[in-house]
């Protein structure tokens, strides 16, 4: 699967943004999906992942209850709406999808997209 990540940009602290992520090929809906992020000089780290159904969704501690992760299967895409963005929030945000594992974990994820930047001007 390619995966094609889109919506970043400069916005201002407080502010919000939505990304998306389109999948191709075949098989969206078998894969765990995901969002990552790596700030400049940083590790990248887990943000939000969802399920295989959309059922069920968890989240890095530092960003729940502003960050909501969803998807919509019949359109092979994933978003991830970004609201009380904070001037911490800047980094390349990456989507991945996993084919066996629900899991915040780097490695568990088969395929990544190329990221897309999210820049929050304080």
């Amino acid at each position: 699967v390619q995966l094609q990540a889109s919506g970043g940009g400069l916005v201002q602290a407080g502010g919000s943004l939505r990304l998306s992520c389109a999948a191709s090929g075949r098989g969206f809906s078998s894969y765990v999906m995901g969002w990552f992020r790596q700030a400049p000089g940083k590790e990248r780290e887990f943000v939000a992942a969802i399920s295989w159904s959309g059922s069920s969704t968890y989240y890095a501690d530092s960003v729940k209850g502003r960050f909501t992760i969803s998807r919509d299967n019949a359109k092979n895409t994933v978003y991830l709406q970004m609201n009380s963005l904070k001037p911490e929030d800047t980094a390349v945000y990456y989507c991945a999808a996993a084919r066996r594992a629900y899991s915040g974990t780097q490695g568990a994820y088969d395929y990544w997209g190329q990221g897309t930047l999210v820049t929050v001007s304080s």
